[in-house]
């Protein structure tokens, strides 16, 4: 379960931070060393680098050769940090134009957008955006993706449904992508090599008689895919079965 969530922080102050709206009343003191973008852009790249758990207000702050008490002064705490930051990289997502294609080729490009974000900041999967991030990032992200329903017969509801399943799809594969890749990193040995070395230990403890379907469907999946689990397989088979359950409410409103 993720443990870290968007919009945690201030709701007044994560929005004027997000749409860059001036402080009211002259700002005292010593004119900044910095600027926002350049503190959540070292944010970005700490997080990309070493994971979301790495990124702390002090940990910024040495990024940028700053106190941490600097770093303040330009974000309130790391709830807010972390919306900027989901803002940042959905500003920068690249969006295909679509319009005029097929609704299944449109809504397959909004998965794979997503799929390549959580690919160049696995970070970002792991956030639970139930509560999504209000910028001006996030909110053309939205519009984009919205615009894959175009012309299907559903009313505003049912269309944000659609996304939000689509959605949940790709963040809950992206998620166990990234956790193979770091199961990966961690041993040193690829999926590959550990059902090698675990498959055949496990046939010596498994009663075929006693669980048929477990062994000879286990085996079957553990040959088709070198281990117990292969994350491209199980997006390009899941995606499939999403478009499956999109047209089957498509279908019906046409």
């Amino acid at each position: 379960m993720p443990t870290d969530r968007s919009s945690a922080g201030d709701p007044a102050r994560t929005l004027a931070l997000l749409w860059r709206q001036p402080p009211e009343g002259p700002r005292r003191g010593p004119a900044r060393a910095l600027d926002l973008d350049a503190v959540v852009a070292a944010a970005v790249t700490l997080a990309d680098r070493d994971g979301l758990a790495a990124v702390t207000m002090r940990a910024v702050a040495q990024a940028l050769g700053v106190a941490p008490m600097t770093l303040y002064t330009y974000v309130p705490g790391r709830a807010e940090l972390l919306d900027l930051m989901l803002d940042a990289v959905h500003a920068q997502m690249a969006r295909s134009d679509t319009g005029g294609r097929p609704w299944q080729e449109r809504v397959t490009a909004v998965a794979e957008e997503n799929r390549a974000l959580f690919a160049a900041h696995p970070w970002a999967a792991t956030v639970s955006t139930l509560r999504p991030p209000l910028g001006p990032g996030s909110t053309a992200k939205y519009e984009h993706e919205l615009a894959a329903f175009d012309d299907l017969g559903l009313d505003d509801v049912e269309r944000d449904d659609c996304l939000t399943h689509l959605l949940s799809f790709v963040q809950a594969n992206a998620r166990a992508a990234a956790e193979a890749a770091a199961a990966r990193r961690q041993s040193g040995v690829d999926d590959a090599r550990w059902w090698a070395a675990a498959g055949p230990l496990l046939a010596r403890v498994l009663d075929p008689a006693r669980y048929p379907r477990a062994v000879r469907v286990g085996a079957a999946a553990g040959a088709a895919h070198g281990s117990a689990h292969d994350p491209g397989h199980a997006y390009r088979f899941g995606l499939a079965r999403v478009l499956d359950g999109l047209a089957a409410i498509v279908d019906a409103r046409r």
